[in-house]
């Protein structure tokens, strides 16, 4: 299991963040399992009223993101699935979201949780998705990390008296 030493991160004086939540149409059950994790972690971190964007697959979703930064979101999630084919285009698909919201995250300064399965299987994309029965909920995760880090960034930015 991936998620073997996973953090216990407690956030808190988060509930006035704008989060966005981009995530991808493909394999929509697991699609699902994401996205219910991501605002279930944002309704427990009292952010209500997140902005939510579906975009077509992983491909688009540095873009989106990079546009939301711009627009004064503190975080932003990026939630999608590649399940490994018979042809490299997983790997050309992988390493573009990876390379592209990582860009998109260090170039603007707004943190953007990684909530992109890149799976071998639809089994082990399941198994992350949150689901009845899965394993690991990494659509939570993603909130989680994204919120957490917007919260650390805000503290560094404000002037120390």
């Amino acid at each position: 299991m991936s998620g073997k030493g996973a953090p216990q991160l407690s956030v808190k004086n988060c509930h006035d963040l704008r989060v966005a939540v981009i995530a991808a149409q493909w394999h929509e059950k697991v699609m699902d399992g994401l996205v219910d994790g991501s605002l279930r972690a944002l309704h427990e971190l009292g952010i209500d009223e997140p902005t939510v964007l579906r975009v077509p697959g992983s491909w688009e979703l540095p873009v989106v993101a990079k546009v939301l930064a711009g627009r004064g979101y503190d975080a932003i999630v990026a939630l999608g699935v590649v399940i490994r084919g018979g042809t490299p285009h997983f790997d050309y698909v992988c390493q573009g979201v990876t390379e592209g919201l990582t860009k998109v995250s260090v170039d603007t300064g707004v943190p953007v949780g990684f909530g992109v399965l890149t799976c071998d299987t639809e089994q082990q994309a399941l198994d992350r998705a949150g689901l009845e029965g899965s394993a690991e909920d990494k659509g939570h995760e993603a909130v989680t990390a994204a919120v957490a880090t917007a919260v650390i960034l805000r503290s560094v930015s404000e002037p120390w008296h």
